[in-house]
């Protein structure tokens, strides 16, 4: 009994006792703290990790907090087994205290646009080969061989080959152009029509006099395809699907030829949407500009618009992307005729180093000198393997750079319908808005006139009209909206391609002198040994 110690004095604290100085020590079973707890945790005891819940800085920041009233820095911890325990089921308890793996990979879909290109993981890549002419005369055509190779569920097989003749390609071009062209959507181009090249290769009975064309339709096709396979929305239409694993011959498109009935009327519609743009001037501007004034002077509220898009508050953005199209399409048109003047430069470069070599070659028979006569045939020799390379580099410069230019320019034209198909909708729904005031006006008339047998009909009619323009909105939003995107997809891909275009130009560029190089040290000895 004397080595008993007192029992501790509380002194004042006796009236507030720390709750949590036991919570470190196993209660007994009949604790009513403890009977309160198992109601409300160990929710996570299956998820197979301990937590403690015993924190001492914790029970420091809040010496007085109850365990009934759970700390929220606790509730984040406690998610953290639920997120990784994949064996426990959720239930409605679990769910309240923190978000699942499954809800936050919603509400990150809910972000991604889902024609964004950056998260499709699925590859699709076509080539073309195997050129055959097929028919003799004004009837005969050319036929590729299209491989596709492709990780997308939606095609029957991961690999198919079919057999494409070259107005297959123009329509399914037209087809993605009648589907997408008035959402917006940047169509890439197919390659155009040469009537002289094809007038060639049908008369002609010799191959090798047409190879050097049917190797640039070819290459074009091929290029064409790959980027229409790049986007996201056109990758999965079914026409193109059905384009690339339909065994047999795709339904005749009639409306491809180029001197066809079909070609002159879009000719006609070609020069009446050029007339009608000139004709008619979008006044975005000076709408904005009065929509603002009167919110700022007399409070009163702007139009209702959509909180994503807001396209009332970016013409200036269309407006410097107009400029910018055409800026950049002048300056690539003059690049690309540089372009292709250095390619032909270097080929009459290439043909005259082959005549250079010949008369090396003939003079080295013609010389008695012997030392002087082999420098001269091995200097032949050389300036043939000279003429390969000036013939090799320039068809990379015309493939890879003079093509890629082309191919641009014509990519900016896709760009430029697309405004023009926005124009058009912004020009569908201003005259639904003039003939909705006419409405209105013929309204208003009629119940000054008393004629009050028709009111009903112009009623009818306004509402009528007040749906085409509220569709006419909508459209026009949507339209804008899409083109911001798909604008912004055509930069990105821009960059990108041309910086691969300029690596495989430096690249080869570098690789064809340093094998003049070597070529001319290799001839050094031989000049030496001249005696």
């Amino acid at each position: 009994m004397a080595d008993r110690e007192p029992p501790p004095l509380f002194g004042d604290d006796d009236e507030n006792p720390d709750i949590f100085a036991s919570a470190s020590q196993s209660p007994p079973k009949d604790d009513p703290v403890k009977d309160q707890d198992d109601d409300q945790e160990d929710l996570f005891a299956d998820a197979g990790t301990e937590i403690s819940l015993d924190d001492d800085s914790q029970k420091e920041k809040a010496p007085e907090q109850h365990l009934s009233e759970p700390d929220p820095e606790d509730e984040d911890i406690m998610t953290t087994p639920q997120e990784e325990a994949p064996k426990m089921g959720v239930s409605e308890a679990s769910t309240s205290g923190g978000v699942s793996k499954t809800s936050v990979r919603e509400e990150k879909a809910k972000d991604i646009d889902e024609d964004d290109e950056e998260y499709d993981d699925f590859t699709l890549s076509v080539s073309i080969s195997d050129p055959i002419k097929v028919g003799d005369g004004m009837g005969a055509y050319m036929t590729y061989k299209v491989t596709t190779m492709t990780t997308i569920p939606a095609f029957k097989k991961p690999e198919t080959s079919v057999m494409r003749r070259f107005s297959d390609f123009l329509g399914l071009h037209e087809k993605l152009c009648e589907t997408y062209a008035h959402q917006g959507r940047i169509i890439p181009p197919a390659p155009e029509k040469s009537v002289i090249g094809m007038t060639k290769i049908k008369m002609s009975k010799e191959e090798a006099s047409s190879a050097d064309f049917v190797e640039r339709r070819r290459a074009a096709l091929e290029r064409y395809v790959n980027r229409t396979a790049t986007h996201p929305i056109l990758r999965n239409d079914p026409t193109f699907r059905e384009f690339l694993e339909q065994e047999g011959d795709l339904p005749r498109s009639t409306s491809t030829s180029a001197l066809s009935g079909a070609g002159v009327l879009r000719l006609f519609n070609k020069m009446g949407d050029a007339v009608g743009k000139m004709t008619f001037k979008m006044d975005e501007t000076d709408q904005l500009n009065y929509g603002l004034y009167l919110h700022s002077y007399f409070c009163i509220p702007l139009p209702s618009l959509s909180p994503t898009e807001q396209w009332d508050y970016d013409f200036e953005w269309f407006e410097e992307k107009q400029t910018h199209f055409e800026n950049l399409d002048l300056q690539l048109r003059k690049l690309h005729t540089s372009v292709e003047t250095i390619v032909s430069f270097r080929k009459e470069l290439g043909v005259s180093t082959a005549t250079f070599a010949k008369s090396c070659a003939m003079l080295a028979n013609s010389e008695e000198h012997t030392a002087l006569s082999r420098a001269l045939s091995q200097l032949a020799e050389i300036e043939e393997k000279i003429e390969q390379l000036h013939s090799d580099q320039a068809d990379t410069d015309f493939f890879v750079l003079a093509e890629m230019l082309k191919d641009y320019i014509s990519l900016i034209g896709a760009v430029k319908e697309t405004f023009a198909e926005r124009v058009k909708m912004y020009k569908t729904w201003k005259d639904a808005e003039a003939m909705l005031t006419k409405k209105r006006e013929v309204k208003v008339r009629l119940e000054l006139s008393g004629k009050t047998d028709k009111i009903a009909q112009a009623s009818n009619e306004i509402t009528e009209w007040e749906g085409k323009v509220e569709r006419g909105q909508e459209d026009f939003e949507k339209i804008s909206e899409t083109i911001r995107k798909e604008v912004s997809r055509f930069d990105k891909r821009r960059v990108k391609d041309f910086q691969q275009s300029m690596i495989k130009c430096l690249d080869s560029l570098m690789e064809t002198q340093q094998k003049l190089i070597k070529y001319w040290e290799s001839f050094v000895p031989e000049a030496k040994a001249i005696a």
